[in-house]
């Protein structure tokens, strides 16, 4: 980890959980340093290891905010995040064509891209939370979700580099891996939001240039009020929803072998604000692609697909707020992939690996190519006083929206 700090430019430092200044791209450098000049920011910055540029803030960022809320510092996917479980099974209990037959059966019952269910499905936090209950009662505001939409969102996988992974461990044990998040549901809560924390900051005369996409709601304001109360919501329609594709792969798992065990299971967030306490003060934790790593807490930090994934304890590390890396981060755009990795030569890849992809479009298969990802094992390295691997894991099969 090393520090950046000029007070001329800055009010607070900037810890990186790097080796050295080179390893940051211009953008997140440029990202961080916004946010260190921020009047509510306190202590520091911190960036971890898979750090990259992203909206306002870097993706892999950390910063713990007195009294305000940021809704770009959460982004746009609210409640983005990961799901694991472990089996009691040997991968070589199926062969090759019964992954690939499995790998079929889920991706008919799981939509990926911008598919949704065609028919209402059950959703246990709309039907039972009394947010959501009161929201639909109301005729919202043009911009927010409507809590309908999502009864035909929940068990949907999304684009991008969302994925369901069949995983091995170093013991040969199956796994199952499930990355996703609050799909157009939290988008909508983000861009609403966003949108009405720049209005008001225009009219209150911001301390914070608009430039910097930052724009904040004061924490005792209805509308940050408001903004918590649907993020909550967002968070845990997200959480749900990586719960009901691992019931669905679990469940066509024990069709195949109908004795096999599911345990050590773990659902986690990595697109969040949450009211914690840290050196002496509450604040707001604002992790946007990163995971709480509290001593003890079990985190998961996937690789790029065909790579490898971990599965941590965290350390309690205060100085990165409790946090860690969620991923490997990438190391260049989606387009820039495109252009560099022909689909081919990532579909080749793939099979060279012997990794089973299931994908129904697979134009755009090269933006998620191993090669636009940072090493998972070099990140890993710049983080052991945050976090303490405990078990790694290698792809098998994936599922790519």
């Amino acid at each position: 980890m090393f520090i950046i700090y000029d007070p001329k430019k800055q009010r607070v430092p900037i810890k990186v959980w790097l080796e050295n200044i080179v390893q940051l791209e211009y953008g997140c450098l440029k990202q961080a340093t916004n946010l260190s000049t921020l009047p509510f920011v306190n202590k520091w910055v911190a960036l971890m290891p898979d750090t990259h540029q992203g909206y306002g803030m870097p993706i892999g960022g950390v910063i713990a905010v007195e009294d305000a809320i940021i809704p770009n510092a959460v982004g746009v996917d609210i409640g983005c995040g990961m799901a694991f479980v472990e089996t009691n099974i040997n991968k070589n209990e199926l062969s090759t064509q019964e992954y690939q037959a499995l790998i079929g059966r889920i991706m008919r019952d799981i939509p990926t891209g911008f598919d949704h269910h065609a028919k209402k499905q059950k959703c246990t936090v709309l039907e039972q939370s009394e947010f959501a209950k009161a929201q639909k009662q109301k005729t919202l505001p043009e911009g927010l979700p409507e809590i309908e939409e999502g009864y035909y969102q929940i068990g949907t996988l999304g684009g991008g580099n969302h994925f369901i992974e069949l995983q091995e461990d170093e013991a040969g044990r199956l796994c199952i891996m499930v990355h996703s998040g609050s799909r157009n549901f939290g988008y909508k809560v983000a861009r609403y939001f966003n949108s009405r924390a720049k209005q008001l900051n225009e009219k209150w005369s911001s301390p914070v240039p608009r430039e910097f996409d930052l724009a904040f709601l004061p924490i005792d304001s209805d509308t940050a009020q408001e903004y918590i109360a649907w993020m909550t919501l967002a968070l845990q329609f997200a959480r749900e929803n990586r719960t009901v594709m691992l019931n669905v792969v679990k469940r066509h798992l024990l069709q195949v072998i109908p004795n096999i065990e599911f345990q050590n299971e773990v659902n986690a967030h990595h697109n969040y604000a949450a009211a914690e306490h840290h050196y002496g003060k509450q604040v707001w934790v604002h992790r946007k692609g990163a995971i709480r790593a509290r001593k003890g807490e079990t985190g998961i930090i996937p690789g790029a697909m065909g790579t490898f994934s971990y599965i941590v304890k965290g350390k309690g590390n205060p100085e990165s707020f409790c946090s860690c890396s969620h991923g490997a981060g990438r190391r260049m755009g989606r387009q820039a992939a495109k252009r560099q990795f022909p689909v081919a030569k990532t579909i080749a890849d793939l099979k060279e690996l012997g990794v089973i992809l299931g994908k129904r479009n697979k134009k755009d298969v090269s933006e998620e190519a191993r090669f636009a990802y940072k090493d998972i094992d070099f990140v890993i390295s710049q983080e052991l006083d945050l976090i303490a691997p405990i078990k790694k894991l290698k792809t098998i099969a994936v599922i790519k929206g």
